[in-house]
């Protein structure tokens, strides 16, 4: 299918244009000159397909592709994604400020719109061991960089709350630079969102209740529906959306490449349409607020802009036919047309294979906290579990799926961390990642010491990764990149996550997204029980706990 006639350097494209601000459709051309728009003019022609601005992901962590920014991209533009509001603390929590200007150079060799924030949260909390450390000096610097657009997610809502000296420093640089401050506040309500408002919080991406995200809204917050490859908050949260889409965003927040692969934003508007939602409000919170909120340089269709728009087959399904950034053609006839460019790997591992007695927790204790895994859900319950030892060992209790973790610090030696989680529901083997927000040290979860010892000691062998080991076979995905990322292509990488996914899943979980869910369950800004490489911690009351009750 063929949309554009080029001529003098001069682009025209026909189409049926939409006009998501004046909620109308029309016959027209398009008129292109060195990247900008230079006309919008209603022509008749007997053109298909839709021409309206791209998808913008309003808060994604790109690592959690496992891809650089640059095969991202690649990806991206087949659903139609023109730009990304992109928080980069997960490679800052390994790298610190190298690990963010890694990104945006990256990006940077590619014709797509990343938008990278200033990580307000490395290491997220004291209660961890991180790779790195950015402070309110460090935030200053990369704040006076262009190209970092906004204060990222403030994940230490308990720190804005108590008002700690450092994350007010932050927050107050942020709004000297005139940049806006995305929140992050699970769960909270009342005066303490009140008073996280007032602070300078602008949005919220972890809303999981229809009532929670009200009150979040009616308070002058800016909500961001999250439907990723592990937090689905679509369904619970989508109603407001006609009463309040001026001041809603969509975004993924984390996108496994299997689920990259087949879909981004655009299934988001498709599946609010197929539910009777007007499809230009749809299409605004999908297009338009993110550019307004976060200032952001992407063009939505008027003169002048930057030629960032997508031809879609029809405003149902949101197929994508082509996609263009900066007039550029990046996607036609179902081909990224982006390039593959060269990078170097950076990494930061520095920890030793470990024993099966490292996994040993000696107790006699009859009782135990355990933490409850939710599907499609980054929160955790905190539930008490009657013990099974054997030789004096606490272990896993197959039967009642209480299952022996483990978060093992990757940037020195030190005793791993223990605890035990119910509803992976592993009938053998283990499975281990070395993505584990946010600091990313290796977390595991497996039937027995001697295989979370396997799988973990495979993650250390590649110096990053995510693996599964059964009686019999080891499958391991190595991630070379500050040991979150590949260096291969998204097709590649998705491939091999998939194969490892259905081996989890053979080996018996049922969780949808079992890696992505491990990777969680060491993010203790999400209450309720988390396991960080120091101990059991408790997330409402932000302190360590016991495991013995």
């Amino acid at each position: 299918m063929h949309f554009s006639i080029k001529k003098d350097n001069v682009l025209k494209i026909k189409g049926n244009i939409v006009d998501i601000q004046n909620k109308r459709i029309f016959k027209g051309e398009l008129t292109l000159k060195n990247g900008k728009i230079l006309s919008v003019v209603e022509k008749e022609h007997n053109k298909t397909g839709y021409i309206m601005p791209g998808f913008i992901d309003a808060h994604i962590h790109i690592e959690s592709s496992m891809l650089v920014p640059s095969e991202f991209a690649k990806i991206a533009v087949t659903h139609g994604t023109v730009s990304t509001v992109s928080d980069p603390h997960e490679i800052a929590n390994v790298l610190g400020v190298p690990g963010v200007e890694f990104m945006i150079e990256n990006g940077k060799k590619v014709p797509f719109k990343f938008n990278f924030g200033a990580p307000s949260c490395v290491p997220a909390t004291s209660f961890e061991s991180a790779g790195a450390i950015i402070d309110s000096n460090d935030i200053k610097t990369l704040l006076q960089n262009p190209d970092i657009k906004y204060l990222a997610e403030m994940m230490n809502y308990p720190g804005v709350l108590f008002d700690d000296a450092e994350v007010i420093k932050k927050i107050a640089w942020a709004k000297h630079f005139n940049k806006p401050v995305d929140g992050h506040a699970p769960g909270v309500i009342g005066d303490d969102i009140t008073k996280y408002i007032n602070a300078g919080m602008s949005t919220d991406h972890e809303c999981f209740t229809f009532e929670e995200a009200l009150e979040k809204l009616k308070k002058g917050m800016k909500v961001i529906v999250r439907e990723g490859s592990a937090a689905k908050n679509f369904e619970a949260l989508i109603g407001l959306l006609p009463e309040h889409f001026e001041n809603m965003m969509f975004c993924s927040d984390d996108k496994h490449p299997d689920d990259l692969l087949l879909s981004h934003i655009n299934n988001l508007c498709a599946r609010a349409v197929a539910k009777g939602f007007d499809v230009f409000n749809v299409l605004q919170v999908a297009c338009l607020n993110p550019v307004k909120h976060y200032n952001l340089d992407v063009g939505v269709l008027k003169e002048g802009d930057a030629a960032d728009f997508i031809i879609v087959e029809d405003l149902k399904t949101f197929k994508t036919l082509q996609t263009y950034i900066d007039g550029a053609l990046v996607f036609n006839n179902e081909k990224s047309l982006i390039e593959t460019v060269n990078f170097e790997n950076l990494n930061n591992f520095n920890c030793k294979e470990k024993e099966v007695s490292d996994f040993r927790i000696a107790s006699s204790a009859k009782n135990i906290r355990v933490i409850e895994a939710l599907e499609g859900q980054l929160v955790t319950n905190e539930i008490i579990e009657n013990t099974k030892i054997e030789a004096g060992n606490l272990v896993s209790n197959l039967e009642k799926d209480v299952l022996k973790m483990t978060v093992v610090n990757r940037y020195k030696d030190d005793k791993p961390a223990m605890a035990f989680i119910k509803n992976f529901g592993l009938k053998e083997g283990a499975i281990a990642s070395s993505v584990g927000h946010d600091s990313h040290n290796i977390i595991a979860v497996g039937v027995s010491d001697a295989a979370i010892c396997k799988a973990v000691n495979l993650i250390i062998k590649n110096k990053g990764g995510i693996c599964a080991v059964s009686n019999t076979t080891e499958k391991v995905v190595p991630l070379p990149i500050a040991g979150i990322m590949s260096d291969k292509s998204g097709v590649v990488i998705g491939q091999q996550y998939e194969v490892l996914d259905k081996m989890a899943k053979a080996l018996g979980s049922q969780l949808n997204a079992p890696y992505m869910t491990l990777s969680f369950m060491a993010l203790l800004v999400i209450p309720s029980l988390k396991l960080s490489d120091k101990g059991l911690f408790n997330g409402k009351d932000f302190k360590f706990t016991a495991l013995e009750v």
